[in-house]
C-alpha cells in the first residue's frame, strides 16, 4: 500500500507477500463494473468471420470515450491498433485484446507508484486535497488505519474547518483507528489547524501527519489560494514539506475530474492521486486520461465503503480486472 525509505519494514513469508495482490486482483474483478467488461462485452459478436476490421475498432474507440477516457488518450491506444491491423497482426479476438491489454499497461505502467515514507522526515507531511464530496475524509480515515498497522504513529489534522461535520467526521476516524485528532473551532483558518498540528506532531515525534483540507470549488481561485496558504505555513515549520500532496478525484466525475486534477496540480504541485467510488456508475476510464494527459502517479482506488475495498494501485491488476481478465 506504500513503501519505507530509510526504515523498511520486515519481509514477509511469500504466501503474505503473495496474498494483498490476489485480495486486490479478487476485489477489483468484483467491483469494478460489476458483470461482464464494458470494453470486450459481445466485441465477438462484431467480429465477421474472426476479422477485425475498421468496424470493431470504432466501436471499441466509442466504448472508450463514453467511458472517460478522453478523446486524445483513445486516439493515441486507437493508432496502436490500428497500425496493427494494417500489418495484419491481429488474427482474431484473443491478439486484438492482448494487444488492448499492451496498449492499456503501456499508459498506465509508469504512473503506478506506491507513496514512499520517507524516515528522514519526522514527520512525514501528506497535505490530503480535493473538492467536497470526493471522498477526502474517508480517503483519510483509511489511510490513517493502513499507516498505523504498519506500526507507526501517525496524527490527523482537521483543515476542513467550513463545511458542516467535516471535523466531527475526522474525529470519528481519529476514535475509530485509536490515532490523535488536532481540531479547532468551525470557521477556524486552515492554515492555524495545519501549522498546530504540525507543531504537536513534531513536539511528540509523530512518524505520519495526515492534513485534511478544505473541499474547495476547483473553479474558485481565492479558494485555491487559501489551500496555497496552507502548505506555505507547513513550510515554514518544515522547509520539505508537505512531502506528498494528496489529490482525492471522485471517479464518477469523469472529465470533470480530469480538468479537477489539472487545476489542483497547477496550484499545489500534486505529487500522488486517489480515485473514489470506483464501484459506482464510473468506468474507471478516467484512470487512462489521468495517466496519459497529467502523468500524476497513482496511489490508491477506492472500490467500496469498508477499508478492505481501499487499495494501493498495480497497473496489471487494474487492466486485467476492467478487461475481466485472469
Amino acid at each position: 500500500m506504500f513503501g519505507f525509505k530509510n526504515k523498511p519494514p520486515a519481509a514477509p513469508p511469500p504466501a503474505a507477500a503473495e496474498a494483498p495482490q490476489a485480495g486486490m486482483f479478487q476485489r477489483l474483478r468484483a467491483k469494478l463494473n460489476k458483470g461482464d467488461s464494458w470494453l470486450t462485452y459481445d466485441l465477438a459478436n462484431l467480429i465477421p468471420g474472426g476479422k477485425i476490421d475498421e468496424h470493431v475498432l470504432d466501436e471499441l474507440e466509442m466504448r472508450l470515450i463514453t467511458a472517460d477516457v478522453g478523446v486524445d488518450t483513445t486516439e493515441r491506444i486507437l493508432a496502436a491498433l490500428r497500425k496493427k491491423v494494417a500489418r495484419n497482426e491481429l488474427a482474431d479476438l484473443n491478439a486484438l485484446l492482448e494487444a488492448l491489454r499492451e496498449q492499456l499497461m503501456e499508459i498506465v505502467r509508469p504512473v503506478a507508484g506506491q507513496m514512499v515514507i520517507d524516515s528522514k522526515h519526522i514527520p512525514f507531511v501528506v497535505l490530503v486535497v480535493g473538492v467536497n464530496g470526493a471522498g477526502k475524509t474517508t480517503t483519510i480515515g483509511k489511510l490513517a488505519r493502513i499507516i498505523k498497522a504498519a506500526d507507526m504513529k501517525v496524527m490527523l489534522a482537521a483543515g476542513d474547518t467550513f463545511r458542516a461535520a467535516a471535523v466531527e467526521q475526522l474525529q470519528v476516524w481519529g476514535q475509530r483507528n485509536d490515532v490523535p485528532v488536532v481540531a479547532q473551532a468551525t470557521g477556524a483558518d486552515p492554515a492555524a489547524v495545519a501549522f498546530d498540528a504540525l507543531q504537536s506532531a513534531q513536539a511528540r515525534k509523530f512518524d505520519v501527519l495526515i492534513a485534511d483540507t478544505a473541499g474547495r470549488l476547483h473553479t474558485q481561485s481565492n479558494l485555491m489560494d487559501e489551500l496555497k496558504k496552507v502548505k506555505r505555513v507547513i513550510g515554514r515549520l518544515d522547509a520539505t514539506a508537505p512531502h506528498e500532496v494528496l489529490l482525492v478525484l471522485d471517479a464518477s466525475q469523469g472529465q470533470n475530474a480530469l480538468q479537477q486534477a489539472k487545476l489542483f496540480n497547477e496550484a499545489m504541485g500534486v505529487t500522488g492521486v486517489v480515485l473514489t467510488k470506483l464501484d459506482g456508475t464510473a468506468k474507471g476510464g478516467i484512470v487512462f486520461a489521468i495517466a496519459s494527459e497529467l502523468k500524476l502517479p497513482i496511489r490508491y482506488l477506492g472500490v467500496g465503503e469498508s477499508v478492505e475495498d481501499f487499495v494501493g494501485f498495480d497497473a496489471a491488476a487494474f487492466v486485467d480486472a476492467l478487461l475481466k481478465r485472469d
